[in-house]
């Protein structure tokens, strides 16, 4: 559903659950352009705060893309605490490619209860706690400051009777200059995850490794994430597409291509940043941008059809470019493909040079398993 709050353009994919399950609902927010930053953001809180009001339920996360995030960071905090919000909120500089300003991500939920503990908020619905969580490395080198994020997240989960290697679905990380400080990123994670389980033998975290500064120079990383508490471990599939993409212990990382989440009523299916790569870790189609789209698509329909769900059945899509010049191309790719689905595309340099293009998603799809309670 696309509609208009405030002069903020806002698409919307909502799932509606079985009686006894919860509504929820993507939403991404585009502001027009041409606008002074302070008109952007007090347009956009406001939208927001439209949508709180309304149908949608609760406000569970917000990330927030920035396009000049030293000069924007302290205004959108002061102007996000006027809102009566409990949602977690992720602030990264990640240019909207539209010309504007500020762009967001909202997730909302319905029949979700909030509660706070150890310090966590959490949204809770038959007997799953919600936890998403953001925070900033502040001394060192990339590898420092990912180790001290990762020890910091495990220590949570433990305070919450959780853990990393169980609990926590989804990641990202977000590098300063990417091509810099990439590998100490990927070196810490290996070590780190080393020492709680998490190996080739065993299951990673579904991630996102990407371009993206914070407010403050000396913060080479930051991490959002995504755990639940009150899930079972066989609700948890993780997908490999192996006909397109190799294990990623190939090339030294260690992230999961994607996981599906099982309830009752429905399956969250969550993309990993994903490129035009073939199953032999190599790039495909250097150099040609709707090329690397198109294979980057199939290789994203491969993981879906393992867990059942396809393209269509994504509620957002986020997508990030190398090259600016490349964003009319894509647009109109991605308006094609993907004309109602909540979709941002942004300025943010993938992992590997050669690589032009990269998307991330959720998709979610219908399910009957009632052995486990529904979402």
């Amino acid at each position: 559903m696309k509609f208009n709050i405030n002069n903020v353009n806002i698409t919307t994919q909502t799932f509606h659950g079985a009686r006894e399950g919860a509504s929820e609902c993507h939403i991404i927010l585009s502001c027009h352009p041409n606008k002074c930053y302070q008109t952007q953001l007090e347009e956009t809180i406001q939208a927001i705060q439209t949508l709180q009001d309304g149908r949608f339920g609760t406000c569970l996360f917000v990330r927030f893309f920035l396009s000049d995030a030293a000069n924007q960071v302290h205004t959108l905090e002061k102007e996000w605490s006027k809102l009566a919000s409990e949602a977690a909120v992720s602030i990264i500089q990640q240019p909207p490619l539209d010309g504007t300003k500020i762009a967001a991500w909202c997730y909302f939920a319905t029949e979700m209860t909030h509660t706070r503990e150890k310090e966590n908020s959490l949204f809770s619905h038959n007997g799953y706690n919600h936890i998403w969580h953001t925070e900033r490395g502040e001394d060192g080198t990339s590898y420092d400051q990912t180790f001290a994020l990762l020890e910091r997240e495990n220590e949570r989960a433990d305070a919450l009777g959780i853990t990393l290697a169980e609990n926590c679905i989804r990641t990202w990380f977000y590098v300063q200059n990417i091509d810099v400080n990439y590998m100490g990123m990927v070196k810490a994670r290996k070590n780190l995850f080393e020492s709680y389980g998490l190996t080739a033998c065993t299951h990673y975290i579904a991630s996102t490794g990407i371009e993206g500064r914070s407010s403050q120079p000396a913060s080479s990383i930051r991490l959002d994430s995504y755990f639940i508490r009150g899930i079972h471990p066989s609700q948890i599939q993780y997908l490999y597409a192996l006909s397109h993409l190799n294990p990623t212990y190939e090339y030294g990382v260690t992230f999961e291509r994607g996981t599906a989440v099982h309830y009752g009523d429905r399956k969250h299916i969550f993309l990993s940043g994903t490129a035009s790569i073939d199953h032999h870790g190599e790039i495909l189609h250097e150099g040609d941008i709707k090329m690397q789209t198109l294979r980057m698509w199939e290789n994203c329909d491969a993981l879906l059809k393992e867990a059942g769900a396809t393209l269509d059945h994504m509620a957002q899509i986020l997508v990030y470019l190398r090259d600016t010049a490349d964003y009319t191309t894509v647009k109109e790719m991605f308006d094609k493909r993907f004309p109602e689905t909540p979709k941002v595309i942004l300025l943010a340099p993938v992992c590997r040079p050669g690589w032009l293009i990269e998307m991330e998603g959720i998709a979610i799809i219908e399910n009957n398993e009632a052995k486990y309670p529904n979402y």
